[in-house]
């Protein structure tokens, strides 16, 4: 047993997290997400029931960022612009921003936008991928580890 991991980290999320690396990847993908065809060269965790923003809040309460060598090293998977007057912004990004404002020190600066198709090229090379409950739409975010 051990104290303060958060509900939401499984044990096998908590050892993919300890064995990952300086800049390797996390995705934290929504229901509609194709993980495991994504992640064909990673980890991949199933979080049913677990929204995507409690799974983000849970990893940065464990997990450094890598804000000293990468600008954003939070990105969340944009709307695609065909899309954005029938979606509008959806309100799981405000979820994400204020995990990110609660739990790192750069705050909201460290959090940038990717479009849908290069999210997707992107999260090939993720350390693990976790798939989530998450029922919105564009409920999916990209974490690059930092160092301590």
């Amino acid at each position: 047993m051990l104290k303060g991991i958060p509900k939401c980290i499984s044990p096998d999320l908590l050892k993919a997290l300890a064995d990952m690396g300086h800049g390797d990847l996390v995705v934290i993908a929504d229901d509609f997400y194709p993980a495991v065809s994504m992640a064909k060269n990673g980890i991949t965790i199933n979080a049913d029931g677990i929204g995507a923003a409690e799974m983000l809040d849970g990893i940065l309460k464990l997990m450094p960022l890598d804000t000293e060598y990468e600008k954003h090293p939070v990105l969340i998977m944009d709307v695609m612009e065909e899309m954005r007057e029938k979606i509008g912004r959806p309100k799981v990004w405000d979820d994400f921003i204020a995990a990110v404002k609660d739990n790192v020190p750069e705050g909201e600066s460290c959090v940038g936008f990717i479009d849908r198709f290069s999210f997707y090229d992107k999260a090939k090379t993720a350390f693990v991928t976790i798939s989530t409950g998450e029922r919105q739409p564009y409920g999916c975010v990209i974490l690059q580890k930092g160092v301590m």
